[in-house]
């Protein structure tokens, strides 16, 4: 069984109207398509190595308490060589600015992106509050100090 949805107002910009509203897809998704809220007839071509910000068209209200994450779609990953640069990107529950996605081609053939192409996902979840309290030492784990790559396969 899901969770009841929780509502988010969303305010489109001039040039997002006519676009999809956000939504998941399936019963299971866990992520919301975004899509590139160009113009019509100026495409976007994002040359191998490029990064761009690609505008989404709308502003929203995440409810208190809450964050968007904005996250690569995987076919964009695999095909193309094309992810968001800061991923997983914060949307915070206090920003009401333009949502926007920051590309970057990392494949090696150009990229293009019209109007209503499907860019990124977006995932919204509940944030913890956390403070930190200084301690002298902290419990004692199994793993301890063992850092990067630990807890995985042994090579040797």
């Amino acid at each position: 069984m899901s969770a009841s949805p929780i509502s988010i107002p969303l305010r489109w910009l001039e040039h997002g109207l006519g676009l999809p509203v956000p939504a998941q897809q399936t019963a299971g998704a866990a992520g919301m398509d975004l899509v590139a809220a160009l113009s019509q007839d100026s495409d976007m071509v994002l040359a191998p190595g490029a990064r761009a910000v690609v505008p989404c068209g709308f502003a929203m209200a995440l409810p208190p308490g809450h964050e968007a994450q904005v996250r690569p779609r995987s076919g964009l990953a695999v095909k193309y060589g094309v992810t968001v640069l800061n991923a997983p990107g914060t949307i915070d529950a206090d920003y009401r600015g333009e949502v926007m996605v920051p590309l970057i081609n990392l494949g090696t053939d150009d990229f293009v992106v019209r109007r209503g192409d499907r860019i990124a996902q977006m995932v919204v979840a509940p944030v913890s509050r956390a403070e930190f309290s200084i301690e002298e030492s902290l419990d004692d784990t199994e793993r301890g100090a063992n850092g990067f790559g630990s807890t995985g396969r042994s090579l040797g």
